[in-house]
């Protein structure tokens, strides 16, 4: 099984953005972690991040008939992309949306998912842990 990771903007600044809201775990940092978990489970997975939105879809239509699942952070994309939500139902890939802060605890418009209704499930706000409940999820929602 094969769960592709997509990080969005901002997101290859973890360790040094925002500490106090995200911690100083890098993106890189998480990607050890994923892939310890994954080897035990006898999954493969792929990472990637990117700023742009655009990337961010082809990535996603890309996906169908190679991936079991994706796990999207979409980052502040999150708040704003109907492309991205567009994309996710495009291409049938079950999804699992995933934030290291908890978004409901934190500014009013970060309240709100475009892309939460597309996907199977939300994890948030349980940092690092957030992104190993989200392959665990994919895995479950993939096979």
């Amino acid at each position: 099984m094969l769960v592709l990771f997509l990080n969005g903007p901002n997101l290859n600044l973890l360790g040094l953005r925002e500490p106090e809201v995200y911690g100083r775990t890098t993106l890189a940092d998480i990607e050890v972690r994923v892939r310890e978990l994954a080897a035990k489970m006898g999954v493969e997975v792929e990472f990637r991040q990117s700023n742009w939105e655009g990337q961010l879809v082809d990535w996603i239509h890309d996906a169908r008939g190679i991936f079991a699942g994706i796990v999207l952070n979409a980052g502040a994309y999150t708040h704003t992309s109907i492309a991205l939500r567009d994309a996710i139902v495009a291409a049938g890939v079950p999804t699992v949306e995933v934030h290291l802060s908890n978004v409901h605890a934190r500014e009013e418009f970060r309240h709100r998912s475009m892309i939460a209704p597309v996907c199977r499930g939300v994890i948030s706000g349980f940092g690092v842990m957030s992104y190993l409940l989200g392959l665990e999820a994919a895995i479950v929602n993939g096979s």
